[in-house]
């Protein structure tokens, strides 16, 4: 398949894995690469000095394509932007921040700039800043999200009609059914996160890969939406956040409840109740842990056979 995600990145398939926090580290970004897509290295759980030797061996992992996920919030950003630059990384996707900060910076070193978006405000803003195309991610992603709950299914036309570059949609997809309702509805290609945090070679806890597939429809809740609203998996941290909201908690203490590292103790350490469990509402129809090569070949296969079957439907 040859397309503008396709050509922008020099990848085989449209299909890019989410840059997720204690889940996205070098061996699931080369494994994604190696079979075809678009692996991204997730900098938001490393400390710099991490995220060089995630980088480092995964160029030793791959000669294929691959990307790093930064937050623009992070506090050591320019030491991670520096990082990147020296170690000749050539895509860089931005998330949780304004992209004006840093898309100048990484063109002028001649960086591929992708930024996450969920609302067509902020994705006319990143289009603005010069970035080469968007991620559109809809309100059934994991981990965090937009105020507006917009879903994929509302928000990626939206955004199509605003902007010129590509757009690449998140939120709800982890199968080739998904993936070309995604394109139907406009997409030039699709991030998926949620089926690749369970892939064999992501760094996530095996509990933790365990409690995802397990899941069932209605497990996981938006939760802390006076701080920065974020997906979770029901657990025993889910529900004192749920009783605190129902009982008008503040930000202030929201914040507390939540406390420091309560993600990588869920999600990396694999502590299932006290835990940050962090996955999106496609959880519920993922059955197994897989390769990531195999996880990207079988949403192709039933991409291809699903747009078989519509294209011999009889109007």
């Amino acid at each position: 398949m040859s397309n503008r995600i396709t050509t922008l990145f020099n990848i085989q398939y449209p299909v890019i894995q989410a840059g997720m926090i204690w889940c996205s580290g070098w061996k699931l970004a080369s494994a994604v690469s190696n079979a075809g897509g678009l692996g991204i290295i997730g900098a938001g759980s490393m400390y710099p000095e991490v995220l060089k030797t995630h980088i480092r061996k995964c160029k030793n992992a791959t000669s294929k394509p691959f990307a790093v996920n930064v937050p623009l919030l992070y506090p050591n950003v320019e030491e991670i932007m520096n990082i990147i630059v020296e170690e000749g990384v050539k895509i860089v996707f931005s998330s949780a921040g304004n992209p004006a900060s840093w898309t100048g910076f990484l063109k002028e070193k001649g960086i591929t700039v992708v930024h996450v978006i969920a609302n067509t405000k902020f994705a006319l803003k990143a289009e603005a800043c010069g970035v080469d195309a968007i991620v559109a991610e809809g309100f059934e992603a994991g981990g965090h999200n937009g105020r507006e709950e917009t879903t994929t299914l509302c928000l990626i036309p939206m955004v199509k009609d605003q902007v010129k570059i590509p757009v690449i949609a998140a939120g709800g997809i982890g199968s080739g059914r998904a993936m070309l309702a995604a394109l139907a509805l406009g997409a030039d290609g699709v991030q998926i996160g949620s089926a690749f945090a369970v892939a064999e070679e992501s760094s996530a806890h095996p509990d933790f890969k365990n409690r995802v597939i397990n899941a069932t429809e209605g497990d996981t809740k938006l939760r802390m939406k006076k701080l920065v609203p974020v997906r979770l998996l029901k657990n025993t941290f889910d529900e004192t956040i749920a009783q605190a909201e129902a009982e008008g908690a503040d930000a202030e203490t929201l914040k507390q409840l939540l406390g420091r590292a309560r993600a990588k103790l869920g999600m990396f350490e694999g502590n299932l109740e006290e835990g940050e469990l962090e996955i999106g509402q496609v959880s519920a129809m993922l059955k197994g842990i897989k390769p990531a090569a195999s996880i990207l070949n079988e949403i192709w296969q039933e991409f291809l056979t699903e747009k078989q079957r519509i294209s011999s439907l009889e109007f």
